[in-house]
């Protein structure tokens, strides 16, 4: 099972019980204010302002939001059917959430200033300069906790949080629920407690309540009723 596959099969479960140079301008966007905000829905006024002050403030250096794009995009890249890390926008949401949440902006910074120092390290240049080949090189050694070369347990914990909010980014996005295909509570068909049920009991419906209630065709129908609170259609 392919490593997007195995994530949706996850997501799905619970449910049921860009580029490398993109800008921090997309912050700035519908799509964005939608995603990690909710827009005007179940909001106060205060939290709408904080919301918005909090889209329109750069935490990490245009460098660095680089290397987060790129690393972004390793961890979920685009596919035949569905976008990219980076084509969600969740970079931008991960700018937005170090702005909310203090304690992720030491660990995030210092996670991209090490996997970037590894790049310099290992191929004099920095993690964006470097191939695609020589930037997995490196993530490759800090994707598998516990399987990881000496040395490179601050990776790993850096690399694994970075992995639960690029996830996290992604799937409350527009195209990452698109590409679970999880269409959220569908009303089914309910033609009344099955007859045999009813038999058991002795029980049945009352004609005129059952053509009302149970005609598939009127499902549609606004129910209307008298001043008496005795429905009518």
């Amino acid at each position: 099972m392919k490593r997007r596959d195995t994530i949706k099969t996850l997501l799905v479960g619970t449910l049921a019980g860009g580029a490398a140079g993109t800008t921090l301008q997309s912050c700035e966007s519908e799509p964005i204010a939608e995603h990690v905000t909710g827009l005007t829905i179940g909001r106060t006024p205060f939290e709408r302002e904080r919301d918005k002050k909090l889209l329109n403030m750069q935490f990490f250096t245009d460098s660095e939001f680089d290397i987060l794009a790129r690393l972004c995009d390793i961890i979920l890249p685009a596919t035949d059917t569905a976008g990219s890390a980076t084509e969600a926008e969740v970079p931008a949401f991960i700018n937005f959430m170090s702005n909310d949440v203090e304690s992720f902006q030491i660990p995030l910074r210092g996670g991209l200033a090490w996997v970037n120092t590894q790049a310099l390290t290992r191929f004099g240049k920095g993690f964006t300069e470097i191939t695609d080949t020589q930037q997995l090189e490196i993530v490759d050694d800090i994707a598998y906790p516990g399987k990881e070369p000496e040395g490179m347990k601050v990776g790993v914990s850096f690399f694994n949080r970075l992995r639960d909010m690029t996830m996290t980014g992604y799937y409350t996005s527009k195209i990452g629920i698109k590409d679970l295909g999880y269409k959220g509570n569908i009303p089914n068909v309910w033609d009344g407690v099955p007859q045999d049920v009813l038999d058991k009991h002795g029980m049945s419906y009352d004609p005129e309540w059952l053509a009302k209630c149970v005609d598939q065709s009127k499902r549609n129908d606004k129910a209307e009723w008298d001043d008496k609170g005795n429905l009518l259609t």
